[in-house]
């Protein structure tokens, strides 16, 4: 279903060229409004190809249940498959954890809804099944201690343009509690000079600006940095370097990028904790939470929408835990 991320023209839906499932291919109206779900309704490139995944894992699903008809689709097939989800009947096949059952639960009830108000179905039958309880106090995401983080900056080669580029994104994304995805559709004019401080201007998700002041270690890394860029201020900020040339390409980096390079970076600077993109938002918060921070302002920092979840970032207690096993003396 990957032709549910690009839009088709209308003689491919007219000739009924676009590779949907069988559920959703009965006429070219369903299949143009499966598609308009997809690329006109969901704007998020991340949230969309989610959802194409849980709706196609669904179709195939029903597909192998000899369940083509849309309109014949009910509450307790829904149940049926969220529950196969958390106890595959293929051995071989691993069960999903409870927030990704519920993210597959979502997109089907936000389709549903959109057939249903394009007349495509009378009812939504995802509307009142129940997806798993699912309760997170502290977030999952490997954390630096403040010596690693230093560790794994003071390790990059920063002779080359691949490493200037390398130590400030990482900084960035310390600093600014920047998540990846802002970090690396930023261009170069969105470090700027306000008030006699550097400023950094992320491009969250939703299409939000978010500005950030740079922390003066940041600030020292990014003139270092951008004294090695002769580019214009609407070149990306952060361009990828193909292969192993060690020069800057034209074309941004992508999050995977970015991941594969943390991960490099890492085990060069003989850092063993499994860590990735986000890893440094969450260290940051974590850092500025220790030594005095107020929730409240984390949250604003982080753009979040709530201070629950800034709170899933403050891994402060992790070290009062270790603190407590080394007192078992045995």
């Amino acid at each position: 279903m990957n032709e549910l991320t690009t839009v088709p023209s209308t003689g491919d839906l007219i000739a009924g060229n676009v590779g949907l499932p069988a559920l959703f291919a009965a006429d070219p109206h369903t299949a143009e409004r499966v598609l308009d779900f997809f690329t006109a309704n969901i704007r998020n490139a991340n949230t969309r190809q989610a959802y194409a995944r849980a709706v196609a894992a669904f179709a195939a699903w029903c597909e192998a249940r000899g369940l083509r008809d849309l309109r014949a689709v009910r509450p307790i097939h829904i149940a049926t498959y969220i529950e196969a989800l958390q106890a595959p009947a293929d051995a071989n096949q691993k069960p999903l954890a409870a927030p990704s059952v519920k993210q597959h639960l979502a997109a089907l009830r936000m389709l549903f809804d959109w057939l249903v108000v394009g007349q495509i179905v009378p009812s939504n039958p995802a509307t009142s099944v129940r997806g798993p309880k699912h309760s997170v106090k502290k977030g999952k995401t490997p954390v630096l201690g403040a010596d690693e983080a230093r560790q794994l900056l003071g390790s990059i080669d920063t002779t080359t343009p691949v490493g200037l580029r390398d130590r400030a994104l990482i900084a960035l994304m310390t600093y600014t509690f920047a998540r990846v995805g802002a970090a690396v559709k930023m261009r170069i004019d969105d470090v700027f000079v306000q008030g006699r401080r550097t400023w950094a201007r992320l491009h969250e998700k939703g299409g939000k600006l978010h500005d950030m002041p740079c922390h003066h270690t940041l600030d020292a890394y990014f003139e270092a940095y951008l004294a090695s860029r002769a580019d214009g201020p609407k070149a990306w900020l952060f361009p990828s370097a193909p292969g192993k040339s060690g020069q800057l390409s034209d074309e941004p980096m992508h999050p995977v990028d970015v991941w594969r390079m943390i991960r490099r970076r890492a085990q060069a600077a003989g850092i063993k904790t499994r860590i990735g993109c986000h890893t440094f938002r969450a260290t940051g918060i974590t850092e500025y939470l220790r030594n005095g921070g107020k929730l409240e302002v984390a949250q604003q920092m982080a753009n979040h929408e709530s201070a629950r979840t800034t709170g899933l970032y403050d891994r402060r207690n992790d070290q009062v835990n270790l603190d407590e096993v080394e007192r078992i003396l045995i």
